[in-house]
């Protein structure tokens, strides 16, 4: 049907639409540039990213564009490339779930990267997701989330730091405070120190008042985790001098039986992630539950806490560790390094 000359409406998915001679006419959509994922491959998923230009996020009720200043990397960035949570039907993808950067308001924002488990911003039936499975992510000049998904970003932490902290740290904090209960004085093993989630662990757990042990194959990333907090460092399924109250488990596979042989009685095994694989080769169930020992499962962390973690680590002076901090049009150079382990702490882009 004709409308008259002049008049706007508001169309699908929000988008303001003007009416010229009863023709449509949509705003233009702007380019940027960004890090995404054009293709699956299982074996190589590097050959499925690209770096180029994609279409600036268009407006929608609820939702705020945030202008990206800094985005981390994490290792769901190169499962999302092999397939995991992605699908060919959601191609191309800008990957990124974790971000600093400035509101429409001019408002120094967070994104916590969780969309769906409010209502906010989203129909009321939408399961949980993370950013880059369903939503186009943060390694781009612009995103846009719920706004309900935006926390003020503590004056005292850089935008680069801020952007390390709403996946692996979040998961780390929740690791450790939510689900290991534990409290100051108990003792923990981190599997697997240098990766983002270990890492993050190990300094907030030393800043919290706990004991801190660490294990990793790489001499200088043990001599690594001792200068950043922890006891002591050793070599993967060393026997400790003391089993411990917790074990912050990333690895898997290959450091499961170590973890389990690593508790106290009545101890806790919190696991978030398993990169050496799903299937140990002994589960270790008659020492589970004869010690009766708790495998507690975690994933990410909620909006509340990570308005914790900004705070603790503004209040305590916790910065997050950074590996290294490399230009948007270079993701290639952080995801080859994180793909190939050859790090310790966080990857971070820049825009």
């Amino acid at each position: 049907m004709d409308r008259p000359v002049g008049l706007c409406a508001v169309g699908e998915r929000g988008h303001t639409v003007a009416w010229f001679r009863g023709i449509a006419v949509r705003p233009k959509v702007g380019i940027m540039f960004a890090a995404y994922a054009a293709r699956i491959d299982r074996d190589q998923p590097l050959n499925g990213l690209e770096l180029g230009e994609r279409p600036e996020p268009q407006a929608r009720p609820g939702w705020t564009t945030v202008n990206v200043k800094a985005a981390s990397l994490n290792h769901h960035d190169l499962w999302s490339l092999r397939g995991v949570g992605l699908g060919e039907e959601s191609l191309p993808m800008i990957l990124g779930c974790d971000a600093a950067g400035i509101d429409e308001d001019g408002n120094e924002v967070v994104l916590h990267s969780v969309i769906g488990q409010s209502g906010h911003g989203v129909g009321p039936k939408e399961p949980r997701s993370i950013l880059t499975e369903r939503y186009q992510g943060t390694f781009a000049e612009k995103v846009t989330v719920p706004s309900w998904n935006l926390l003020p970003k503590p004056k005292e932490l850089s935008f680069e730091e801020a952007a390390c902290l709403p996946t692996a740290w979040l998961t780390a904090y929740r690791m450790l405070f939510t689900n290991a209960g534990v409290r100051p004085g108990d003792s923990v093993l981190v599997q697997g120190a240098g990766g983002g989630v270990a890492t993050a662990a190990i300094v907030l757990g030393a800043a919290a008042g706990l004991r801190m042990l660490a294990t990793s194959r790489d001499e200088a990333k043990r001599a690594r985790a001792v200068e950043l907090g922890a006891e002591s460092a050793y070599e993967p399924g060393e026997r400790l001098p003391r089993r411990v109250d917790a074990v912050i488990e990333t690895v898997g596979a290959a450091t499961w039986s170590h973890s389990v042989k690593s508790l106290k009685p009545g101890g806790t095994l919190v696991i978030s992630g398993a990169t050496s694989g799903p299937n140990p080769k002994a589960t270790e169930l008659n020492r589970i539950f004869f010690l009766e020992l708790k495998v507690v499962g975690s994933t990410m962390g909620g909006k509340d806490e990570l308005e914790d973690l900004l705070s603790f680590c503004a209040a305590r002076g916790v910065r997050p560790v950074i590996d290294s901090v490399l230009p948007l049009d270079r993701a290639r150079e952080g995801f080859e390094k994180m793909a190939g382990g050859d790090l310790f702490g966080k990857v971070v882009l820049t825009v």
